[in-house]
């Protein structure tokens, strides 16, 4: 009977070893493969950066329209400055950011804002600023980058990174996770997609439809799309191809001028 009991509990102390070495094996399979992936991201990025415009953004100075509204970035190396002028109620509004800090001017006067016209007024302009000049951003230290899958669309070839963002340094929409389809050819983003929280949250996919190359950097039109709330960005591709996505909006920079020093 003791000899027996000996042998059960050697039998299970052998198979929780067992057990526990394969779930660890796994796990730094599972661990090694996503380092992989994230590293591949890295790499496909750098090359998508090169493809629009690369260095050439470090020292960008390029003025456009978008939605009646004068739009204006000024980079140099890690300095930028955005702006924006346009009018309002019979008055010439600015707003400019400097690294970071937003301000704005009525009729040339700076005027205090309260934390939330801050936000708001940063958010706009920033926003616009980062979708005209992808994909420079994307190797910001605050982004996080993985490459999620290899797909065909329209009988191209992409390569799928997924884009997150740490809450340090993220900025106020860090949650938002946002896809994008780089050609395996060309290095450039046809598609893109995000989900939003705020305003009850929404699911975006865009199509581009105009590419143009001034002295060097590209710029791009898109057709902003909408999906139901809740959409996995990974299906809006088949979505589009089966034409299941409402045209919501274009998304187009007109008068683009690069201002040369």
């Amino acid at each position: 009977m003791k000899s027996i009991l000996i042998t059960y509990i050697f039998a299970t102390l052998l198979t929780t070893s067992c057990k526990n070495t394969n779930e660890a094996t796994a796990s730094s399979i599972a661990l090694t493969q996503n380092q992989e992936d994230i590293t591949k991201a890295d790499q496909i990025i750098e090359k998508t950066i090169q493809a629009h415009g690369g260095n050439l953004y470090h020292t960008a100075d390029y003025s456009f329209t978008f939605r009646k509204k004068l739009y204006r970035f000024t980079n140099n190396g890690s300095d930028y400055t955005y702006t924006v002028t346009y009018q309002k109620n019979n008055t010439t509004i600015l707003d400019v950011i400097t690294n970071g800090s937003f301000k704005r001017f009525v009729n040339e006067q700076e005027i205090e804002l309260n934390q939330k016209q801050t936000d708001a007024g940063f958010g706009a302009l920033n926003s616009v600023i980062y979708f005209a000049t992808l994909p420079y951003k994307l190797n910001d230290p605050s982004v996080n980058k993985k490459l999620i899958e290899k797909t065909v669309i329209k009988n191209e070839n992409y390569d799928v990174i997924e884009v997150t963002f740490n809450k340090e340094g993220g900025g106020k929409d860090h949650d938002d996770e946002f896809y994008y389809w780089i050609n395996k050819k060309t290095h450039k983003i046809d598609y893109l997609a995000y989900n939003y929280q705020v305003n009850k949250g929404g699911v975006r996919f865009r199509s581009f439809y105009n590419r143009s190359v001034v002295d060097g950097i590209t710029f791009q039109d898109y057709i902003n799309w909408k999906a139901p709330v809740g959409t996995p960005l990974q299906k809006l591709p088949t979505l589009f191809e089966q034409n299941k996505l409402k045209e919501l909006s274009r998304i187009e920079t007109e008068n683009i001028t690069h201002l040369k020093n």
